[in-house]
């Protein structure tokens, strides 16, 4: 959580126009700062009096009145206690002038040519301790005029005291909250590449049965379950950067496409029900799960993370009700706003609870409980430009309510065997060291029309590329011997034209930076369903 608490102010005082120019340049690409400049340092007192700085930025060699009598004169106003920095930019760097500088109230030094990012984080990090020091000055401050008045209201100030110990309280489960998080960001990163490897044969498996259960039994109750099963591989391959979000922001570039919420919270209902059946008849008692739709405009939105929320919001709602009740799940037009309530029959929250609820690993179930649940909802809602109100009462029961901005698009309704559009059918090289991979791909593309060729070894693969012809090479990253990257580097030098798709479970890592590898064209990360493969070849060949 940053120290700086409202809009800093800085001054800077140069005489070289060009100079003034380029810093308020860089501080308005800073963000969240105020200034003012002057050319003439005969008018910085007056108006560092004006407007009281956070920050001073000078230069030292400037006519009428140097550097040094500017910070003279600015030593004499400034308090003795008081932290304000003072940074000298210069391209005079000896010894000499930096002890004179220094002895007259200098804290930093900026060489000139500026360098953007160099001024950036020394300002940051001096506003920084800026803010620390007058907040700790009125901590202090705070503390002395406590201890006169405890002699005379010690019954009056104990409260106060109180809140000032849970105050520090709080701020330190916040630095073990964050070091929570930090842990299990890391921990999410390294079983990723080994968690979507299973899901990839779940989900591609479980999509090459579907059109059997289309053409030959479209109506068994297998097909629905087929349906279910590669739904919720699709959806659990968010779980793990779900995970990672809570220590670093989501990307701002997440694909969102026009959704109907009605069938969002039917399917949501439908995944969840061996859970709360399983509840009811494990303590003897009913569990019933109703709805309530209205017709609702569309939401924006990615359809695995809104029934991933939804699914969480019904399973805390089950374990609400210890004794049995009744689940609803609502759905209304609000404004410009599509509202969701998930309500339930249960305990209740209290005021504290209830406000605290969305805290990542807070949890009112004790040892059963992780603390996520909510706080991924949160984090989905959030990212989603939404809101959540909760309503709860002790013994009444609780109600989730999900706002979601509307939109007038239109949802687009796929078939089961819609397929991306492909502009021939190609050749195509699979490269991945598990063979079970290899032949998932193979199958995939084989059942599209494309002749696909698999080798398990990346050296083996090189050779076969050089002695055939291929027109795609999809390829793993994590390999023994040679990486996907420096496979597809050492294709692209035989043949500069080739197209090479990556398709690891380490594909978000990869892409952190916005870009893919040198010599790939497109990164996918495991699991892949059949449509997004498709999409993939049709971009990277076309």
């Amino acid at each position: 959580m940053s120290l700086i608490t409202q809009p800093p102010k800085i001054l800077v005082i140069d005489d070289e126009p060009s100079n003034v120019r380029l810093l308020e340049r860089i501080l308005e690409n800073f963000g969240g700062l105020e200034w003012r400049c002057t050319t003439d340092p005969r008018e910085a007192i007056s108006l560092f009096a004006e407007f009281q700085p956070d920050l001073v930025l000078t230069d030292l060699h400037m006519p009428h009145m140097d550097g040094f009598q500017v910070m003279e004169q600015l030593k004499q106003i400034i308090p003795p206690d008081e932290f304000l920095p003072i940074v000298v930019l210069t391209a005079d760097v000896l010894r000499e002038t930096s002890r004179k500088a220094l002895s007259k109230g200098a804290i930093d030094f900026i060489t000139k040519p500026l360098n953007t990012e160099e001024v950036q984080l020394r300002v940051r990090n001096l506003l920084e301790s800026r803010f620390l020091t007058k907040n700790v000055r009125d901590l202090k401050q705070k503390l002395e005029d406590l201890n006169q008045e405890l002699e005379a209201k010690v019954r009056e100030r104990t409260n106060d005291l109180q809140n000032a110990l849970e105050q520090l309280s709080n701020a330190q489960e916040q630095v073990v909250k964050q070091e929570r998080r930090l842990a299990l960001s890391m921990m999410a990163s390294g079983i990723a590449h080994d968690f979507n490897n299973a899901l990839t044969m779940m989900l591609g498996y479980g999509e090459l049965m579907l059109p059997w259960f289309k053409n030959n039994a479209p109506d068994a109750k297998e097909h629905a379950y087929l349906k279910h099963i590669i739904a919720a591989a699709q959806d659990a391959t968010h779980i793990v950067s779900r995970l990672r979000d809570f220590s670093r922001p989501a990307e701002a570039d997440e694909l969102r496409a026009p959704l109907e919420v009605n069938t969002l919270c039917e399917q949501a209902i439908a995944f969840t029900t061996p859970k709360w059946k399983a509840k009811a008849r494990a303590i003897g008692a009913t569990i019933e799960v109703r709805t309530d739709f209205a017709e609702t405009p569309n939401v924006l939105a990615s359809a695995p993370e809104l029934r991933e929320s939804l699914t969480n919001l019904i399973f805390n709602a089950v374990d609400a009700m210890p004794s049995g009740g009744t689940i609803t799940v609502s759905t209304r037009a609000d404004g410009p706003n599509v509202r969701i309530n998930v309500t339930d029959t249960g305990t209740g929250m209290t005021e504290e609870d209830a406000a605290r609820c969305l805290e990542p690993f807070f949890s009112t179930k004790g040892e059963k409980g992780t603390g996520l649940g909510l706080a991924v909802v949160y984090g989905i809602i959030h990212r989603h430009g939404g809101t959540i109100e909760i309503a709860s009462e002790i013994g009444r029961g609780t109600t989730f309510s999900l706002l979601l901005p509307a939109t007038d698009q239109m949802a687009v309704v796929s078939g089961d065997d819609e397929q991306a559009a492909v502009n021939r059918m190609l050749s195509v090289l699979v490269v991945d060291d598990q063979d079970i991979i290899c032949e998932l791909i193979a199958a995939h593309l084989s059942a599209d029309g494309h002749e696909p060729v698999t080798v398990s070894d990346s050296t083996e693969a090189l050779a076969r590329f050089e002695a055939g012809e291929f027109d795609l090479v999809i390829t793993d990253q994590s390999m023994p011997g040679m990486s996907g990257e420096q496979l597809a580097r050492k294709i692209k030098e035989r043949k500069p034209g080739a197209h090479v798709i990556m398709l690891t479970g380490f594909g978000d890592d990869l892409l952190t930076d916005g870009k893919a590898p040198e010599g790939v064209g497109r990164v996918l990360s495991k699991p892949v369903s059949s449509e997004e493969l498709r999409r993939a070849i049709f971009e990277v060949t076309s």
